[in-house]
């Protein structure tokens, strides 16, 4: 339904803002997902953003999804392509106005399949970092052999110092709450070894912070590579740089494995009669790894929920995108991370200038 005459959107805040408009799939897919989403939220009031006459349309279609549905005008969309600097130029654009709608309190999230870069500069412009956050983090899920893990930073900040690190382990493990339901996650840094003594200055100045915090019982230490896929820890942290070069090597592995098992099972009479034996198997591996269950990078650190969903993900990726959302709207996300900041100025209180100061425990 549109704006335009409806009491539905004067009940009270959007649960999420969508951006109707972006992605590879464009708003077929967005509002697919929705249809799909409306079965496992029912009572979520959904702002959809974007070209009116489009969305209306496929509404029309999907009855399930426009139960949950308010369409918003947008003139225009971002393209994939789009430069951030550009971007930031379009304020008529359906991701921007989803943006506007968090930073003026209509809607709690925001949830959107378009241009990553656009969407990271949008949300630190409109939306904005949180108070004590120097830097916002993308954080995502990930399978290991003993469940799900949190990886931040993914790729949002290149480079980052000891006090990044250590902002990224409060909202780590924030998220790890939210999302995964846990009630104490632990909490590695990635490094070249597990040693006390490995690493550079940065991360041996975050570990001590993070020793001497309230954070210091869930604390692990040092991690390393294989530790991600093998659960040691529930938050795995480390910069943006190597976070990015680790997921996309995850990512690289596992389709390698899958190439490498299809050649296996159709190169030969045994190996089909094999496959046959083992297809139930492969079968559930196959829906645990579904990349489409992981669907939904977080931007954390910032004033209010904002989640990417992979630009070419289909209708069932982008519901896990939306779910990931209303978990963490549901679960006070950035309420709980307003409450650790409390906690920052003991955590940070480690002078860059003299790696040696401890902090007391708070």
């Amino acid at each position: 339904m549109s704006e335009t005459g409806s009491s539905f959107s004067e009940t009270g805040p959007y649960t999420l803002a969508i951006d109707g408009m972006g992605g590879d799939g464009g708003p077929e897919v967005v509002v697919a997902g929705l249809a799909i989403a409306a079965d496992r939220h029912p009572s979520a009031r959904i702002l959809l953003v974007g070209d009116e006459a489009t969305l209306s349309g496929l509404l029309a279609r999907h009855p399930r999804a426009a139960a949950i549905c308010t369409i918003r005008p947008a003139n225009s969309a971002i393209p994939m392509d789009m430069k951030p600097t550009a971007a930031l130029r379009v304020r008529d654009s359906s991701m921007r106005l989803a943006m506007d709608a968090v930073s003026q309190g209509e809607a709690q999230g925001v949830v959107s399949a378009g241009n990553s870069g656009a969407m990271l500069a949008l949300a630190k412009i409109v939306v904005k970092t949180l108070p004590g956050i120097t830097r916002p983090a993308m954080a995502a899920i990930s399978p290991t052999t003993r469940g799900d893990v949190v990886m931040l930073d993914l790729g949002a900040n290149v480079s980052c110092d000891w006090r990044n690190l250590v902002e990224f382990a409060i909202m780590g493990e924030a998220f790890a709450k939210a999302v995964l339901g846990l009630p104490a996650p632990t909490i590695g840094l990635l490094n070249v070894g597990s040693e006390e003594l490995k690493g550079d200055e940065r991360l041996r100045q975050a570990a001590e912070v993070l020793r001497n915090s309230s954070l210091a019982r869930q604390f692990h230490g040092f991690v390393e590579g294989h530790d991600i896929t093998a659960g040691t820890t529930d938050v795995v942290v480390t910069d943006g740089f190597t976070g990015n070069v680790a997921l996309k090597t995850g990512e690289g592995a596992l389709k390698m494995a899958f190439t490498l098992l299809r050649q296996v099972f159709t190169s030969s009479l045994l190996g089909r009669i094999g496959y046959l034996l083992v297809r139930p198997g492969l079968e559930r591996m196959k829906e645990w790894l579904d990349p489409r269950r992981y669907n939904g990078a977080v931007f954390v650190g910032l004033n209010g929920v904002v989640v990417k969903s992979h630009g070419g993900t289909d209708a069932e990726g982008f519901a896990a995108a939306v779910d990931v959302a209303m978990d963490m709207v549901t679960h006070r996300f950035t309420d709980s991370i307003r409450e650790r900041l409390g906690h920052m100025e003991s955590l940070t209180a480690v002078k860059a200038s003299d790696p040696s100061q401890t902090v007391p425990a708070s």
